[in-house]
């Protein structure tokens, strides 16, 4: 459980109500009113049938619903509830003279632009001016008279859907917040970075009441949003679309199609729209939307609570590291003489290569190699290692390698790279495969070796920060380094390197950083590889349990079994699933199929609540969809589904 900054204790206010009641016709009726609602909590009721309503006192924010409902319970029909001030009542005013005063009124309960809409009507109704409600940041800010008390409002809010809390005053209060305690360089939180991690960790601790610094020293938003995920993915799925034309599998089966040559700086330039878009929708609009402060400039720790930003120092009571990663380059001999490519540079690229060297065979490689065959160009695949996915089950790597392969994409694996060299725009690499050596030569390079943390930068050892061998900041299970003052989230960790993880370490790194006590559990994270078929997995491999102490056992359906497939006449990849021997517990699922990425989040929640293969088997899985693949591999542990019938229980 997390624990809320505390801003000492304050007295809960009293309120006076009147409810408009239709119904009552006697003394009697009013005593029934009256009992129903000191039933519901309030105080000193009294109920009056001439009038048609009832007065009485509530402590704290009112439940108006609950109000509402005991006296509809009663037999009357209860109406609108306004503050008695509101009626001409005496009340106590929030401040002398005529002044105007601004206020803040958390409202829980908004999700969407109509639901501000309602919150403000309610609050210009009941007296305010230049009301203005945010369900991103869950409050209301608003300017009233201060000859009304400022409880109507809260009363006004509580007649609507949603939950209000009670009404600051922010007149004389300095900065665009009241969250948080401090002013001027002294902070609750600071955050370095401004990626899905540290927007999420912000965000949170907004969320807490804590007063919020980001410091980015670049292009706000981080890897994904800018150089990784969405300029990639969209990007692929031009590469497929175009690949597609000239090769799906109904050519000959009368849907004759044919593909033209890509306009690279066209694409290039609607993925770059695409992105600055995203940027602005999902990042800098946010910032104003809850209200944190966003400094520019490179930070540096001067000790353990403090970081340096060009002149000026930031204190925090706590800080959250999520600056990221960025390619790793591999130590070969003359590599810093050529113009090669990182992933950002190659999706920037305007010409299209004739033959394109990729060193790497991780998750990039594969996806951006693949793309740019299915632009045109001529690609070659060198991996380190003996198979493909090193880390995947081998059934899964020599399919995918069968897959490239059968695109004409050619794939060296046990290659050592000697040496790079360039001769004008030639870059050719001397490579080492088998015990044989060779050149091979290209008009572009890709180097796809991997992520390095970006921390060197942030004088660490000032704040008492300890790194790993690569440089990565080394933290413990709740996101604390070995400053307890300092947390760490998302890809400069060296953890999983996906934006949502990301996101949820930032979120839970804030807690935390705010008195929280929450471990982090990436037991059940999923993975994809965005090929064609994609590659998705989650859990154990094989050999993954086997190493932590399991018996397994397998079953592995080739995706010619899934009717999907067969109706798409695309029969490639493979279903596997890894199950406890003893418990039949499903321990990891792996897919390589069209789509495997959308079916995978089933096989997430079958890992992180442990269901069973018998779960898996006794669960409707729809038919001709992909993710009937995931119950026909279930049903493979104990059954030869090529001999059941179609939608076979």
């Amino acid at each position: 459980m997390t624990t809320p900054i505390r801003r000492g204790q304050e007295s809960t206010p009293a309120t006076r109500l009147r409810m408009a009641i239709a119904g009552m016709s006697c003394a009697d009726c009013e005593r029934h009113v009256e009992r129903a609602l000191a039933g519901a909590g309030a105080q000193a009721a009294t109920a009056d049938y001439r009038r048609q309503e009832a007065s009485f006192t509530v402590t704290g924010t009112p439940d108006v619903a609950a109000l509402s409902a005991a006296v509809a319970a009663a037999g009357y029909q209860p109406g609108a509830v306004a503050a008695a001030s509101a009626a001409g009542t005496p009340a106590a005013t929030a401040g002398a003279g005529d002044e105007p005063i601004d206020y803040r009124l958390p409202v829980a309960g908004m999700t969407c632009a109509d639901c501000e809409a309602h919150v403000g009507a309610a609050l210009r109704e009941a007296g305010a001016v230049e009301a203005t409600a945010s369900f991103r940041r869950g409050e209301a800010r608003f300017t009233a008279p201060a000859t009304i008390d400022p409880q109507a409002f809260v009363v006004a809010v509580a007649t609507t859907p949603y939950r209000p809390g009670r009404a600051e005053t922010l007149t004389g209060q300095p900065g665009p917040r009241s969250n948080g305690r401090g002013d001027g360089n002294r902070y609750d939180l600071a955050i370095v970075g401004s990626g899905g991690g540290a927007f999420a960790a912000a965000i949170k601790a907004i969320e807490h009441g804590a007063r919020v610094v980001m410091v980015e020293r670049g292009t706000l938003g981080g890897t994904c949003v800018n150089i990784g995920c969405v300029p990639s993915k969209t990007q692929l799925h031009a590469g497929q679309l175009l690949w597609q034309a000239g090769h799906h599998p109904f050519l000959d089966k009368g849907i004759p199609t044919q593909a033209g040559t890509v306009d690279l700086p066209t694409l290039v330039g609607r993925k770059d729209e695409l992105v600055s878009r995203l940027r602005q929708e999902k990042y800098a609009d946010l910032i104003d939307e809850y209200g944190w402060e966003l400094v520019r400039g490179e930070a540096a720790f001067t000790d353990g609570q403090t970081v340096r930003v060009g002149d000026r120092a930031i204190s925090a009571d706590a800080f959250i590291l999520a600056t990221g990663a960025r390619a790793a380059l591999p130590p070969i001999p003359g590599l810093d003489g050529v113009d090669y490519l990182t992933s950002t540079a190659l999706l920037d690229l305007k010409r299209r290569p004739e033959h394109l060297l990729v060193i790497g065979a991780g998750y990039i490689g594969l996806e951006l190699g693949q793309l740019f065959r299915h632009l045109g160009s001529r690609v070659t695949l060198l991996q380190r290692g003996e198979r493909l996915l090193r880390e995947a089950d081998p059934e899964i790597g020599a399919a995918l390698r069968e897959v490239l392969a059968g695109e004409g994409i050619e794939i060296l694996l046990g290659a050592t790279v000697l040496r790079a060299e360039q001769d004008g725009d030639t870059k050719r690499l001397v490579v080492r495969v088998d015990g044989v050596e060779r050149t091979i030569a290209g008009d572009a390079l890709l180097v796809a070796t991997g992520r390095t943390p970006n921390t060197e930068t942030l004088n660490l050892p000032a704040a008492g920060v300890a790194v790993g061998k690569r440089g990565e900041i080394v933290i413990d299970d709740h996101l604390r380094t070995s400053n307890p003052r300092v947390f760490a989230a998302g890809d400069v960790t060296l953890g999983p390197q996906y934006v949502y993880v990301a996101a949820h370490e930032g979120a839970v790194a804030a807690e935390n950083a705010l008195g929280g006590d929450r471990p982090v559990d990436l037991r059940a994270v999923p993975g994809i590889t965005f090929t064609a078929p994609s590659y998705a997995t989650v859990g154990l491999t094989e050999d993954g349990a086997r190493r932590a102490g399991r018996t397994p056992k397998v079953s592995v359906l080739p995706v010619h079994a899934v009717p999907r497939a067969l109706v798409n006449r695309d029969e490639r990849g493979l279903f596997k699933l890894v199950a406890d021997a003893q418990t039949d517990e499903i321990l990891g699922v792996h897919i390589l199929a069209e789509g495997a990425g959308d079916v995978i989040y089933a096989g997430v929640l079958a890992v992180r609540f442990h269901l069973t293969v018998r779960d898996l088997t006794e669960t409707f899985g729809p038919y001709l969809t992909m993710s009937e693949g995931l119950k026909l591999a279930a049903q493979t542990f104990g059954r030869d589904v090529a001999k059941l019938s179609c939608c076979a229980a």
